[in-house]
Formats: C-alpha cells, sequence, structure tokens
C-alpha cells in the first residue's frame, strides 16, 4: 500500500502487524483510521496520536492511559481495545471496528429522538457506563459524538481517552478537559471527576435526545460553563411537548448540581432506568429503530386502542301474570345463573392462573433449569448471543492469556459447557486476550545452559537449531547473543510474541593460532578447530625466526566460523649476503660495493670528500673479513684514515 505523504500514518504497517488505511475520524488528540490485522486478516479501527503531541509527555502519557482504561473494560456496549504500542514517532492503539453512525449524526439528522428510543440510547449506553464504574473507570468526556450506534442495532461508547482511574479527587490537571456543553458543575468548579460526573454528562445527553437542543448556549465556552456550575437544567417537558414526567424525572436526577444528589454511578441510574420501564411511559406512538442511511423515511405505528366488552348477560324475557311470582322466579334464575358464572369463571381463571404459574415456575421462574452451551472459539459478541439463545446470562466478563485463541474469543464459561444452572443465574465469560508481546530477557554474557533457562522462564522458547557457534574473544561457551528465527539479532528489553523461538549464538573462544607462533603448531591448532588452513606462502624476514608465521589472516568483516579458510604466510629467515673484499679500493668505489652486496657501510676517514677519487684515498681495512656470510643489512666498518 503506499504511504500517503499529507498523512504519514497512511500506507504504514506498524508493529509488523496492522496495515493503517483510509482515515475515518479525527479528535483533539489522535486520528482514527481503518485498518488491517495481518496476522488475523481481520479489520480494525487504529487510533494514532498526532504527532506534534509526541514530545509532550503528558498527552503521550494520556494516550497510553486510554488503551490500558479501555483495555480492562470486555463489555457488549464499550469499543473493544485490542492491542497499543509505539512504532517510532507514533503512538497507537487497535479498537474493534464498528461500522456505524453517531449519536450526533442522528440528532443533527433528526432533530431529536421518541422517548422510547431515548431509553434504547440511555440504557446502552448505561450499561455500558455501569462496567466501566465497576473497574472504577471515570470516562469524563460522555457525549453524543462518542456513542456508536452500528448498522446492525448495537449501541456502543467509545473514545475513552480522558479516562481515569476513579478516586474521591480524580482532577483534570492543568486544563479543563472534555466537551464544556456536558461538564458537570464540579468538573467547571474545580476540576474534580468522579463517576457522578458522567452521570451528569448522560443526563445533558438525555435531555438532547428528547428536546433536540443542548440546556445551555452561548456564543463562548465561559459562559456555558458558567450556566452549568450556576443554573438548574431544566425540564424536557419545558422545551419540548410529549415527554412524559418519568423521563423529566431521569433527567432532573441525573443533572443536579450537588453530586450527592444525583445517582451513585451508572448502575444505579440503570436499575431506575428498569424500574421506568416496568411502569411504563405513556408514548402514544412508537418510532421504528433506527434506520439505515437509504433509509430516510420514518415509519410510525399507531398502537391499537383497547376495546372494553361487556361482561354482563342480556336480561332473559319472562311473561308475568300479574301475582309476581314470574318475576320472582326470573330473579332467582337470574341470580343462580349470575353466581354459577361468577363460581365458573373463578375456578377458569384460577386453572389458568395456575397453569401459568407453573408455567412460568419451571420454564422462566426460579424452578427453570437451562443448559449452558460450548462456546469455546466464539467472536464476543457471538458467545453471548449463543448463551442468550439458551437462556444463560453472562454475569461477568473476565479476560485470560491464552497463545491459541485470537483475542477477544470465549476460552470457557464458569459454569463450564454443559452444567445446568437455574433460571436467574448467570455465568462468567472467560475471553482470550490473545498473544503478547513480552520483553527479551538478558542473555549476552551468560552461559548457554543459563541463557536456555532465562528464555523458558520469559516465556519463549529455544530455538530448535543448534547454536552458531563462532570465535570470539570471549571465553568458550559464552553466549554473544541472542537471534530471531530468520538470525537477526535482539536486544535486551525488545518486545517479542510470547513462545516466539530465540536463537543464541555462542563463543567458541579465541581463534587457536597467532603471528609468530610455530607454522606447525599453529597448523595442528586451526585444524584441530576445523578451520581449512593454507600456509603456502612464504617470506624472509629478519623479525621472524625461520618456520614462525609471519602473519595470520581470515575475514574480520564477519564471524570466523569452523569450516572457513585462514591464510598464513611463513618465515623463511634473514637473508644472507656474502661480504666483498674492498680493501685497497677507493673509498667512492669501496662503498658502492658494499651497498651492491645489500650491506650497510660505516665510513671511518678523516680524508676529506672531496679528495675521495684521487690516489691515496682507499681503504685500509674492513671490520668484517671478506667472504664472510651475513644477514642482509649488516652494517661494515670501512677505516680510510691516513
Amino acid at each position: 500500500m503506499p504511504v500517503d505523504s499529507r498523512d504519514p500514518a497512511i500506507g504504514r504497517t506498524i508493529d509488523r502487524r496492522y496495515e493503517v488505511g483510509d482515515r475515518i475520524a479525527r479528535g483533539g488528540m489522535a486520528s482514527v483510521y481503518t485498518g488491517l490485522d495481518l496476522r488475523l486478516d481481520r479489520k480494525v479501527a487504529v487510533k494514532v496520536m498526532h504527532p506534534h503531541l509526541g514530545d509532550d509527555p503528558d498527552f503521550r502519557e494520556r494516550f497510553i492511559q486510554e488503551a490500558k482504561a479501555a483495555a480492562r473494560l470486555a463489555h457488549p456496549n464499550v469499543v473493544n481495545t485490542y492491542d497499543q504500542g509505539e512504532d517510532g514517532d507514533l503512538a497507537w492503539l487497535v479498537m474493534e471496528l464498528v461500522p456505524s453512525i453517531t449519536l450526533r449524526d442522528l440528532l443533527a439528522e433528526r432533530g431529536r429522538i421518541t422517548p422510547e428510543q431515548s431509553l434504547d440510547v440511555l440504557e446502552a449506553v448505561l450499561a455500558g457506563l455501569a462496567a466501566a464504574h465497576r473497574a472504577g473507570i471515570v470516562h469524563r468526556d460522555l457525549k453524543p459524538e462518542n456513542i456508536l450506534l452500528a448498522h446492525d442495532g448495537r449501541i456502543k461508547i467509545g473514545d475513552f481517552g480522558l479516562a481515569r482511574a476513579a478516586s474521591a479527587n480524580t482532577a483534570t490537571g492543568k486544563a479543563l478537559l472534555g466537551t464544556i456543553a456536558y461538564l458537570s458543575p464540579e468538573l467547571v468548579t474545580r476540576g474534580i471527576a468522579d463517576a457522578r460526573s458522567d452521570i451528569y454528562a448522560v443526563g445533558i445527553m438525555l435531555y438532547e435526545m428528547l428536546t433536540g437542543t443542548q440546556p445551555f448556549t452561548g456564543d463562548e465556552p465561559m459562559q456555558i460553563a458558567y450556566q452549568h456550575a450556576n443554573d438548574d437544567v431544566p425540564l424536557p417537558s419545558s422545551t419540548a411537548s410529549g415527554i412524559p414526567e418519568a423521563l423529566d424525572s431521569l433527567v432532573h436526577w441525573a443533572t443536579q448540581r450537588d453530586p450527592n444528589l444525583r445517582p451513585a454511578d451508572a448502575g444505579e441510574m440503570l436499575a431506575e432506568l428498569h424500574a421506568v420501564r416496568e411502569r411504563g411511559i405513556d408514548t402514544p406512538t412508537t418510532v421504528l429503530p433506527f434506520v439505515t442511511e437509504d433509509e430516510r423515511s420514518t415509519t410510525i405505528i399507531e398502537r391499537p386502542k383497547k376495546q372494553r366488552r361487556p361482561i354482563v348477560a342480556e336480561p332473559e324475557v319472562v311473561q308475568d301474570a300479574g301475582d309476581g311470582v314470574a318475576t320472582t322466579a326470573l330473579a332467582r334464575r337470574v341470580t343462580v345463573r349470575r353466581r354459577r358464572g361468577i363460581l365458573w369463571l373463578a375456578l377458569v381463571l384460577l386453572g389458568v392462573l395456575l397453569a401459568a404459574g407453573t408455567g412460568w415456575w419451571f420454564n422462566l421462574g426460579p424452578g427453570g433449569r437451562a443448559t449452558v452451551p460450548d462456546v469455546a472459539g466464539q467472536q464476543e459478541q457471538a458467545a453471548v448471543e449463543l448463551l442468550a439463545e439458551h437462556g444463560v446470562e453472562v454475569s461477568e466478563l473476565v479476560t485470560e492469556r491464552d497463545y491459541d485463541t485470537p483475542a477477544g474469543h470465549a476460552l470457557r464459561t464458569d459454569p463450564p459447557a454443559g452444567s445446568e444452572i437455574g433460571n436467574g443465574e448467570a455465568v462468567q465469560l472467560v475471553l482470550s486476550t490473545g498473544r503478547i508481546d513480552l520483553p527479551v530477557p538478558a542473555l549476552e554474557g551468560r552461559s548457554l545452559d543459563e541463557a536456555r533457562a532465562a528464555i523458558a522462564d520469559a516465556e519463549f522458547t529455544v530455538a530448535e537449531a543448534e547454536p552458531d557457534r563462532v570465535f570470539d574473544d570471549r571465553p568458550a561457551g559464552t553466549v554473544i547473543a541472542a537471534l530471531t528465527a530468520d538470525g537477526t539479532r535482539l536486544s535486551e528489553g525488545e518486545m517479542l510474541e510470547e513462545r516466539s523461538p530465540i536463537g543464541l549464538r555462542v563463543s567458541l573462544g579465541p581463534v587457536p593460532a597467532e603471528a609468530g607462533q610455530p607454522a606447525d603448531e599453529a597448523r595442528a591448532a586451526l585444524e584441530e578447530a576445523e578451520l581449512e588452513v593454507d600456509f603456502s606462502a612464504e617470506e624472509h624476514s629478519s623479525e621472524v625466526e625461520q618456520g614462525r608465521l609471519i602473519s595470520l589472516e581470515y575475514p574480520t568483516d564477519r564471524y570466523l566460523r569452523p569450516g572457513d579458510g585462514v591464510t598464513g604466510v611463513v618465515s623463511l629467515g634473514p637473508v644472507m649476503v656474502e661480504v666483498p673484499d674492498v680493501v685497497d679500493q677507493q673509498i667512492d668505489e669501496a662503498l658502492q660495493t658494499m651497498r651492491d652486496a645489500g650491506l650497510e657501510p660505516d665510513l671511518q676517514t678523516n680524508i676529506p670528500e672531496a679528495l675521495w677519487g684521487f690516489p691515496g684515498s682507499n681503504i685500509r681495512t674492513q671490520s668484517i673479513e671478506a667472504g664472510t656470510s651475513v644477514e642482509e643489512g649488516t652494517t661494515v666498518v670501512l677505516d680510510a684514515n691516513f
């Protein structure tokens, strides 16, 4: 894929695994791209922090914090986070790709949505947020832009970029973060956020879904912030018609300026929402759930009105003779008939109730039983749906490392598959985190056995191939380097997929020969080390004794291994020459004769150089007798004094 010069992320393959495609969103901290997981061959979303923020450790830490916070959550209403890391100048995380529009897109298109639709969205948001709050995580940036409405009907919370572990005093730091229209009063005034701050943002979103507007507006952000801090959020019914009182109450409860008067967390508000649904809300019409972009019309289904039927029988006609007897009899018969009818009706109703109660008890009630299906290997959503089809609910999603099962796929349930559980009981669904990257341990300098043990302890495997044994200055048996399967050198602390094979390069010790060593001795040592030896080259040397190595040569740009060739030059000793006889020769002639013989003349004379060519300027004696065999370059003293 070609790299887009306008966006350095597009076209890159990060971590040798994720291929980055087109950009689909851009936020204040990062951009989101489509991506492809080359290892699992699945589409993903890749979130990359803006390069200009990479040098700021606070932003970089916040970005990494998003991945860690989101990765702790495993819930159908939260966008899954699969992986996170850094690749050169890019800090990135890999998430579930959810084909969707945002709640903001829907509100921009329709203005507002019905109370029933608002409750559907609210229920999904609170369910996902409740999981975050149970995990001790505060989102801190809830808004319609971060609520994804998937094309398949799922509703998910995304963008935990401002998420932090919850505490009694979770502050924003140097600057007030999040979208101003959804900030709680305590965030505006004190910069402190907890789970109740998320509830405030949920209340504002519910208000906006019901009315199509935000409760507070202004030309400047500070004007809006001031209203959040000092004004009560109005009831939705004061802005738009047709809002049930129960939803007014939910908005009022969630948007109290005093955090202590709001729901303690999303779980408490979700429980109240379920109670509202059970009580029912007065909604004369129902809008069908979200339609695709091609289905722009909204279908309204009118709820049929219930018709009442009379339960009193038509009166029986009796002719009265005038004495009142017929009238009295009729009254008695009607009374008896009515009593019998009421009795039979009561018996029928009792039978229906008993049958319904028995059916409910042994099917949907506490007496019913369900068999846990086998969901191993299923993707999370498919596993949850399969369990639901068998009447089994999921109480908790937990993760566990597993090398052979892809991340996000089910490993097992607890109780296990095949177990029978009662209605109302739930199972724990265990999901795989997939293969993870681990740091390479320190191996250089260790013995071979120690290195192999360290590899196993670090949850890698020792490569099946024999260690790469090379000659090195370090002692024999010492590990020189750790290697990947293709021979690439690994550094200590470098991240590598768990159970990956690690090869070792081990020292054979120094090369067992050196210059100056007797050639025969050197040859034997090198051949014993399984090296190919070539000592055919010979040279005279006045410095190296005959039969010893003048030099030893082998490749120095790579490691020397058994089977490689080594060459050497063997000394023939010094060159010997015969001393010539120069006694009685003139000085100039004698000097030249000595030099021609390969000797160094040392002239001792008191004769001026200008007279060296005249008779009488002859050599009287020489220090080495003529005919003597000496080493080439030997100095011979010549005496030519008067």
